[in-house]
């Protein structure tokens, strides 16, 4: 049986600290609980991400704390959430994040399975163009997910908490990152697969597109109770499934493109912008309807 995750508990109008007040539970993880919040410094609605209570002491919780917010302040691009301060010294570990209108793309997948070509192919083109940013400002993100995508406009990369440079990255030896979107090099660090850097990033882009287009992952579920990683990641193993017969091919390559295994193998994110690109030209114009 699974231990409850300790919880500040805050309901709306509690004071999370003296300028941030609670509206509303956004969820959390192991480490962290998200919150809505007013807040008095930037007067509008933030998003407070706040330590649990029995991480508030812990020192690589504080530490990837840190790190997060280091990332997000050169991770200046209009495809990621804004990073506005934070506060490790407080009496609640905190970062303040912009808070950005829309509903997360896994949520429409659980909606609605498959997204449009209307949907999808903008989104591609906005976390390609993120990526090629993150190249040059040396930021490997490492969990891009449907659940770390907010479909707002443009659509935004959220949670960086296990974001770093590619040189920190290429030295991780576990498994950081999200089981079914993770890249080989990921699953399994070393040389057979190789290291994580930034093609894992495309790899993560590869797995959400693939998700968003066919409403199922090109890969079946591991067993997150194994520890052998072949059996843990199917990815390791097995080819991707294929995207539903309707997807047009150009779409399908750079899709599968992205799946390679072989981290070198993978488009640059500006190749996969300029194949995308003619594909959104040709979408049929919107339909207009005049009331007279």
């Amino acid at each position: 049986m699974s231990t409850p995750l300790s919880s500040w508990g805050f309901a709306e109008g509690d004071a999370i600290t003296p300028e941030l007040t609670a509206l509303r539970p956004l969820g959390g993880g192991s480490a962290y609980e998200a919150y809505l919040a007013f807040d008095e410094i930037t007067y509008g609605p933030v998003v407070a991400k706040v330590v649990r209570p029995d991480a508030a002491d812990d020192e690589q919780t504080l530490r990837a704390l840190v790190r997060e917010a280091t990332a997000l302040d050169v991770a200046h691009h209009p495809v990621v959430v804004r990073g506005l301060r934070h506060d490790v010294d407080a009496a609640r570990p905190h970062l303040v994040l912009e808070h950005v209108e829309g509903p997360s793309l896994s949520r429409l997948i659980r909606r609605h399975r498959r997204l449009s070509p209307q949907q999808y192919l903008p989104l591609a083109v906005d976390l390609a163009s993120a990526l090629h940013f993150f190249r040059h400002a040396d930021v490997c993100h490492l969990d891009l997910k449907p659940s770390n995508v907010i479909m707002g406009s443009p659509a935004r990369l959220i949670d960086f908490s296990v974001a770093r440079q590619s040189a920190s990255a290429a030295e991780i030896t576990g498994q950081i990152g999200t089981d079914a979107y993770m890249a080989p090099e990921q699953a399994a660090p070393g040389d057979a697969y190789g290291v994580p850097g930034h093609a894992s990033d495309l790899w993560g882009l590869g797995t959400t597109l693939f998700h968003a287009i066919a409403g199922y992952r090109p890969f079946r579920d591991g067993d997150p109770d194994l520890t052998e990683p072949a059996g843990r990641f199917p990815q390791l193993l097995d080819a991707p499934v294929e995207l539903p017969a309707d997807v047009p091919s150009a779409v399908a390559k750079v899709v599968h493109a992205l799946l390679e295994p072989d981290p070198a193998d993978r488009p640059l994110p500006r190749e996969v912008a300029e194949a995308l690109e003619p594909e959104i030209a040709a979408l049929p114009a919107p339909r207009l309807h005049w009331k007279g």
